[in-house]
């Protein structure tokens, strides 16, 4: 089932909305793993880390797949890369953030934004940049 099927055509066609809601899925998914692990005593580093691997694989998918309308799997090394320039910028800003003194939680929820904005970038202009591909399987 598509999840986004139950928006109109119309809008479903701009990649941007589809980035937006096919990331706050992904974002979503990634935020509560990095929040179950802080909460358990992970640290913000390795929470991050953990959150974002695990969110790559189904990310890849999705945001290849329902966003850019590429289901090309020879891109996962491009997209894996990508992360992890953003994974780093990330943590940087995170750090930056509690040392202003605010805890991990909210300098995590706070550094939401800025990758998301960082993301749709590196995925539209390097990941999958240029026409769809066949499918590869």
């Amino acid at each position: 089932m598509n999840i986004l099927n139950a928006i109109p055509t119309q809008i479903r066609k701009a990649v941007v909305v589809r980035f937006v809601l096919v990331g706050i899925l992904n974002t979503s998914v990634s935020y509560l793993i990095y929040a179950l692990l802080l909460s358990v005593g992970v640290s913000y580093q390795m929470a991050n880390l953990i959150a974002l691997v695990i969110g790559i694989l189904f990310s890849f998918k999705t945001q290849g797949h329902l966003v850019f309308n590429n289901r090309n799997n020879r891109l996962l090394g491009r997209f894996i890369l990508s992360w992890i320039f953003i994974y780093l910028c990330v943590i940087f800003l995170i750090g930056r953030i509690i040392d202003f003194g605010l805890d991990a939680y909210t300098a995590g929820a706070l550094a939401l934004p800025f990758s998301a904005v960082l993301s749709y970038v590196i995925q539209k202009y390097f990941v999958f940049k240029g026409p769809a591909q066949p499918t590869q399987r």
